[in-house]
């Protein structure tokens, strides 16, 4: 008698995408710290990294949950008078244009576990912010620093416009050349 043996199925990853709550802050500034030490992510680690999560004035965050462990967070905030792709995006590219600043939404505080890279768990995140955006009549728009390339490959891969490259002084001893984008009309 011949006998095959069946593989068994393998597991499905499971993902949710949900409104952040104060509960998710402590796993998420856990995450943000793998991050951090593996792409340097934020450039300047925050001296209350949960506060710099929370913000001022965000419309909303969510994170990411794989399999029920928080892997990802994301926010969305209105436009502040110290953002360029704001400013970049109601300049238009010739200058010409109606278009307000204040009609945009901010993507801000994106970042994905290392070990959970791979999934679209990123693409996830942006359709979600998107989509609330657009909700909102807002158009997102985001700024990423330029060495930050796999974060711009993500962008240009979901079709976002690269508005400009420019350097931005973030402190007497620190200019940092980031990238700005506006997500597709």
């Amino acid at each position: 008698m011949n006998r095959q043996t069946v593989p068994k199925a393998a597991e499905i990853p499971v993902y949710e995408i949900r409104q952040r709550d104060g509960e998710d802050l402590d796993e998420c500034v856990r995450v943000l710290a793998e991050v951090h030490q593996d792409d340097g992510y934020p450039v300047n680690w925050p001296d209350s990294p949960a506060d710099w999560l929370v913000g001022d004035g965000q419309l909303a965050a969510w994170v990411a949950e794989l399999d029920g462990r928080i892997v990802g967070h994301l926010a969305l905030s209105p436009a502040g008078e110290d953002d360029l792709a704001p400013a970049l995006w109601s300049g238009g590219a010739d200058g010409d244009t109606d278009r307000d600043a204040g009609d945009t939404a901010v993507v801000s505080r994106l970042f994905v576990s290392p070990s959970a890279r791979g999934h679209g768990i990123g693409a996830l995140l942006m359709s979600r912010a998107d989509k609330e955006a657009r909700q909102r009549g807002l158009h997102p728009v985001l700024d990423v620093v330029a060495s930050d390339t796999a974060a711009a490959a993500l962008y240009e891969c979901l079709g976002w416009d690269l508005l400009a490259t420019v350097d931005q002084t973030w402190s007497p001893d620190q200019t940092v050349t980031v990238h700005c984008y506006a997500a597709p009309n």
